[in-house]
């Protein structure tokens, strides 16, 4: 296969703790899927931590992982999200949020302090989460005649194609969703289908 349709993400949120020298480090760890999401949890944790001096963050989202942010929050520069998305990526993960909140325990600990700091909490969160693996799906929207539903159907079954949204009338439509390594096959079977009209609306 040319391409992984497989990644590993979180299951649940949690939590984690490391302390240094009278400073927390509060960590979160969220499964996500949009940048709208993590804006909201950020916003969230801030109204629960208001006196806290750091709220540091790293974030992946996508199945090619290719969308990925590193946030110091007034921490000095690549000591503080840049080791905990090094955290996320070590473990593979994505569609993950993970938030570092510290309380200053009014001894500074120094870049190498704060590096190591950082990437214990996140290490710790990580350490909590339950880690799945979920396929990449590819989601097609069909039209078709409904003298073509017997048809249809049969290839939904035999594929096992999940069906996400369906009008059944004389013009008939019908979303499913099929994993990206038997996306081609699905495509050619309903392609053969005459007088079917297939389009591929995104991947998820």
């Amino acid at each position: 296969m040319l391409f992984e349709d497989t990644y590993l993400t979180v299951e649940n949120s949690a939590e984690g703790l490391f302390k240094d020298k009278g400073s927390k480090f509060l960590a979160f760890a969220y499964p996500v899927i949009n940048e709208e999401e993590i804006k909201e949890r950020l916003v969230a944790l801030k109204k629960l931590h208001p006196s806290a001096n750091h709220h540091c963050y790293a974030f992946r989202l996508g199945a090619d992982k290719l969308v990925f942010r590193a946030n110091d929050n007034g921490e000095p520069s690549n000591t503080a999200g840049k080791p905990v998305l090094g955290q996320i990526q070590s473990k593979d993960l994505t569609n993950v949020l993970v938030v570092v909140v510290r309380y200053f325990g009014g001894t500074l600990l120094g870049v190498s302090g704060l590096i190591n700091a950082y990437r214990s909490a996140a290490a710790d969160v990580l350490g909590n989460v339950s880690i799945i693996e979920k396929t990449v799906n590819d989601v097609y929207e069909i039209s078709f005649d409904y003298l073509q539903m017997n048809d249809v159907m049969k290839i939904m079954k035999e594929e096992q194609l999940e069906q996400l949204s369906q009008t059944f009338e004389l013009s008939c439509s019908l979303t499913f969703s099929v994993r990206k390594g038997n996306s081609n096959k699905a495509y050619e079977l309903f392609s053969k289908v005459q007088g079917l009209e297939i389009k591929y609306l995104r991947s998820v």
